[in-house]
């Protein structure tokens, strides 16, 4: 029987976190680092992933890159196994919401959003599943969404690849959770990020988004701390396959 003083510890442990630089993203990975993991930060803003290893502590490696360049995943693979070997823990945070509505959608905007929000957690973690099956351990934390669920003005290619979030978390369990890989999605409320800036800068808006939930606030930061160790430590060896919605009881209403 583990201990359970170490359940939720993360020490020692090597991750991986894409979009890094900000928001969500940058909220995982420092505390990961902060947690004793040793975290290597992925995000295209070289100057952004700068700055938050300057202000992570731990043990910390910055990768500059692109993950919308699928063809090029498999270098980053590579790249983001170097400084500390394997990855044991892989966060998807990297995101984009075009905000385009269904009428103004571009081709362009569709499969960037889908590159980006669906494919890269997809083909990265392929790419990386080799080296967690050697070890036979490996946590996989992918980002849903509100939107997994629900449709939202001007969501639709980011709802639609937020659902296929959903979808793809509960086939990577079935595919990989028979070698004590598990794969978990946290699907966050509404945060203060960039990535929701303008729902933020609508203070009536914002408002109305914390009167939804259960709790009566809007998300702050640190909410996100306990259900991310949770979901990458040993507490939650026999959780697999289930979004998780950090949201204040958002969705229960």
């Amino acid at each position: 029987m583990a201990d359970p003083r170490n359940l939720f510890s993360v020490r020692g442990k090597v991750a991986c976190v894409t979009g890094a630089s900000s928001g969500l993203g940058r909220q995982a990975a420092s505390v990961l680092a902060q947690a004793g993991a040793k975290v290597v930060g992925v995000a295209r803003r070289e100057d952004a992933l700068a700055r938050w290893q300057a202000e992570a502590g731990g043990e910390t490696h910055a990768v500059p890159f692109d993950i919308s360049e699928r063809d090029a995943l498999a270098d980053l693979a590579g790249q983001v196994s170097e400084p500390f070997g394997v990855p044991d823990i892989l966060i998807h945070a990297a995101g984009i919401n075009t905000r385009q509505t269904a009428d103004d959608v571009t081709p362009e905007g569709w499969d960037m959003t889908m590159g980006l929000n669906l494919s890269a957690p997809f083909f990265l973690s392929q790419h990386l599943i080799e080296g967690m099956k050697a070890k036979g351990w490996g946590r996989i934390v992918n980002f849903a969404s509100l939107q997994s669920t629900r449709a939202f003005p001007g969501g639709i290619a980011y709802g639609a690849s937020k659902a296929g979030i959903a979808q793809l978390t509960r086939a990577m369990a079935e595919a990989w959770s028979p070698h004590g890989i598990t794969a978990n999605a946290i699907g966050p409320g509404f945060f203060r990020t960039e990535l929701t800036a303008a729902v933020f800068n609508d203070p009536e808006r914002a408002a109305g988004n914390a009167a939804q939930t259960c709790i009566g606030r809007n998300g702050e930061p640190e909410d996100l701390d306990g259900p991310l160790l949770f979901l990458c430590s040993d507490a939650s060896a026999y959780v697999t396959g289930q979004v998780l919605m950090v949201d204040g009881g958002f969705t229960a209403k």
